[in-house]
């Protein structure tokens, strides 16, 4: 009985350990294809445009803490949010296809939380 007890729990252990390990992020933001892709990171592609994505970046960007620096061009905003230093990304897949990245770290360990809190309220604002 103890071995097939442990037999199950070694893949969730090593995807434990690993921190890589894709993770889906609340019922919201999995029905938008985000996921955690490190332990601060959360990232999905969409198909709102470009322009009304970036405007959601901003303005989300603008209500949760201070913006540091903006590039439209290049799809990159760093902010500070909830004594956090917060990086969003926009790149550009397809013409139609654009995808979200937002990271955070809090004393430069991982927040996760305020990422993926961000990822979805930036979702949530673009529709």
């Amino acid at each position: 009985m103890k071995n097939r007890a442990v037999v199950f729990l070694i893949p969730f252990l090593l995807l434990g350990i690993s921190g890589c390990a894709p993770l889906i992020i609340g019922s919201a933001v999995g029905a938008l294809g985000g996921y955690a892709i490190s332990r601060d990171t959360v990232q999905g592609d969409t198909d709102i445009e470009y322009d009304r994505l970036w405007n959601a970046v901003v303005t989300v960007a603008r209500i949760k803490g201070t913006i540091k620096s903006e590039d439209y061009t290049r799809g990159y905003l760093t902010a500070e949010a909830e004594s956090s230093k917060v990086g969003v990304r926009l790149i550009r897949l397809t013409k139609a296809t654009t995808r979200l990245r937002v990271s955070a770290r809090k004393y430069h360990l991982p927040n996760l939380r305020l990422a993926e809190d961000l990822f979805v309220k930036i979702m949530e604002q673009a529709k």
